[in-house]
């Protein structure tokens, strides 16, 4: 009976002094176990032979006690510090793991954000280019007739007809009208001569010799593809080529064009400078075709907006 009392005292020595194993606290707190045991004696009549102090409760120092009760102290802090460090390691760990299945972290969720906002956005529908279609016999000729007869062609030979006459070259023309219509019928001759010889040998093995624009490019492409397209031409399947035919018919028309010319411009320096000119009148030609519609649209619309 008294050795369960003791244990029960010790058992409850060792709660109070900070979890300390149970005979170390009854040695280091005995303070804790004197007041349970002086209570023990004035409720029941002291017995001779009967020892009143626990074994050993007074047979260490106090200084140990002091410094047994602050070891344990600090031990209880550290423990209870330790604890806290895992219990919250554990709660990040578990909430990052339910992180994916549930709310996702703060990057991704602002990535997803702005992932959702842009997508969100209508985007500014692409200028589609229709695909290309092999020239047929009949727009051929419709080609022969506009790059012969077109306006800006008529129009550009009013011009070197009228610089012509002004500085009296050729010669024998004279600078009065009817050098002036003799120069411009001189210059049709020529380039209705090149043409049909261009757009014969170019059907002969497929080639196309139109200037198709390409508004959907940037202004620097679009630069490019009128110079581009002065030396070379489509195929049926669409794919650009050298334009052996229009390489053939420039110079062919112009030395060819030497049997009707007056004298003074009927040699082959002449003949080489008229065609370079060629070149020259099919690249702004290119250019034309390639950016008059804009510029007319822009007209149009500031016109019709005032």
């Amino acid at each position: 009976m008294r050795d369960g009392a003791e244990n029960v005292m010790l058992k409850w020595a060792s709660a109070e002094c900070g979890g300390l194993p149970p005979l170390f606290a009854a040695r280091a707190c005995p303070g804790v176990l004197q007041p349970r045991a002086e209570k023990g004696r004035r409720g029941k009549p002291r017995r001779r032979g009967s020892g009143s102090k626990l074994p050993h409760s007074t047979s260490r120092p106090r200084g140990f006690i002091l410094f047994a009760r602050q070891s344990s102290g600090a031990l209880s802090a550290r423990c209870a510090i330790a604890l806290a460090c895992v219990a919250m390691l554990a709660c990040a760990t578990a909430v990052r793991a339910q992180a994916p299945a549930g709310v996702a972290p703060q990057g991704q969720a602002q990535a997803s954000q702005t992932t959702s906002t842009t997508a969100s956005i209508p985007e500014k529908p692409e200028p589609k280019t229709k695909p290309y279609e092999p020239i047929t016999g009949r727009q051929r000729l419709t080609w022969l007739l506009v790059s012969t007869l077109g306006p800006q062609h008529l129009a550009v030979g009013v011009i070197s007809a009228g610089y012509g006459t002004a500085l009296n070259n050729p010669r024998e023309d004279g600078p009065h009208w009817g050098g002036f219509a003799e120069r411009y019928g001189i210059r049709l001759t020529g380039i209705a001569t090149g043409n049909a010889m261009e757009i014969g040998l170019g059907a002969m093995w497929g080639e196309d010799p139109r200037y198709l624009p390409e508004p959907e490019k940037s202004i620097g492409a679009r630069v490019g593809s009128v110079i581009e397209q002065t030396f070379v031409t489509r195929r049926r399947d669409g794919r650009f080529a050298p334009a052996y035919a229009r390489f053939i018919a420039e110079p062919g028309g112009n030395f060819l064009s030497n049997t009707w010319r007056a004298d003074s411009e009927a040699d082959n320096y002449h003949a080489g400078i008229r065609t370079l000119w060629g070149f020259g009148n099919q690249m702004g030609s290119n250019a034309w075709d390639e950016f008059w519609p804009d510029v007319k649209a822009h007209i149009f619309h500031r016109h019709s907006g005032k």
